[in-house]
Order: structure tokens, then sequence, then C-alpha cells
């Protein structure tokens, strides 16, 4: 069956859409908390469930933990995290807001990483695997399997450790 010109329209349409959020929302973030959206989002989830290890804060931002520390090591020169041995086990470092950090989450606009991941975690599995398939089938039609994920509006990519 050949495509419509309505569909590709509207597939189309619903791209620039979502660019247009995260674009705007990133934006806002960076005016009014001078944090990039990965940076925001982070504090976020630190300020709901601090302490957090390095670990758990990954896998909550669906990150690869180095690039976390990365993100990490940027707020804590900015003073708005600290990170602690754990009293439980003094190999692991937990993250926490500092006062600092408090106050700007307090003053923050939503992000759009966060909303997604909401939104896509409240899904159930079926339509999931739609959406994984579609996105794979753009990501062919742009060739751009390759390309490492960056993190959205943001110079960080998403790597996995060396081994």
């Amino acid at each position: 069956m050949e495509a419509t010109p309505t569909l590709v329209a509207g597939i189309i349409d619903n791209i620039r859409r979502m660019f247009q959020v995260v674009n705007e929302q990133s934006k806002n973030a960076v005016h009014e908390t001078g944090l990039t959206g990965p940076q925001l989002w982070a504090i976020k989830i630190i300020a709901e469930s601090a302490p957090i290890k390095v670990s758990d804060l990954a896998r909550k931002m669906y990150l690869h933990p180095a690039t976390v520390v990365g993100i990490i090591d940027r707020l804590e020169l900015r003073e708005l995290v600290e990170r602690t041995r754990s009293t439980k086990d003094r190999r692991v470092v937990e993250v926490a807001l500092t006062l600092q950090g408090r106050e700007k989450v307090s003053q923050s606009p939503e992000v759009a990483q966060g909303l997604l991941v909401n939104g896509l975690e409240a899904l159930p599995y079926d339509k999931l695997i739609n959406i994984s398939e579609g996105l794979e089938l753009l990501v062919k039609i742009w060739g751009v399997h390759e390309i490492p994920p960056q993190l959205i509006l943001s110079p960080e990519v998403n790597l996995p450790e060396k081994e």
C-alpha cells in the first residue's frame, strides 16, 4: 500500500511538535534555572529520592552511570548536590541536594525528559512495542543507527562505560 500524503503530513507535524516542546521546555529550564535539561531532571529525581545511589539515579533517568557521573560533577561544582559515603556500605556513594539545590528544584519548571519517561512508563507493554518499532523505522529512514545518543538539547552523550 502506498503512503498517503495526509498520513505523511501528520507524522511530520507530530515530529515537529515533539521537537518544539523539547526546545521550548529546554529554553525555559536554562532561562529560569541556568541548568541544562538533564541537570534539572537529575536534581528533580534526586529531590524525590535522596539520598540516592548514582546507579539508581542512572536507572531512573535511563542513562548510563558514567553519563550521570558527569552530570553530577557539574551539579556539584555549582553546589547543588553533594556526595556522601553510605552509612550502610562505605563503598557506596550517595547523592543528595544541598540547600541551594532544594531551592533550585522548588523554583524550576517541568522538564521534557521527565514528562516523556513518566508517560512512557505508564503505557502498556504493547503500546511501548508499537512506539519502539515506529521509532526504529524513523531511525532507519534517517540512517542514523550509528550516531551515539546525545541527551536532549545537551552536549552530553549517553555511552556505556568502556570495558
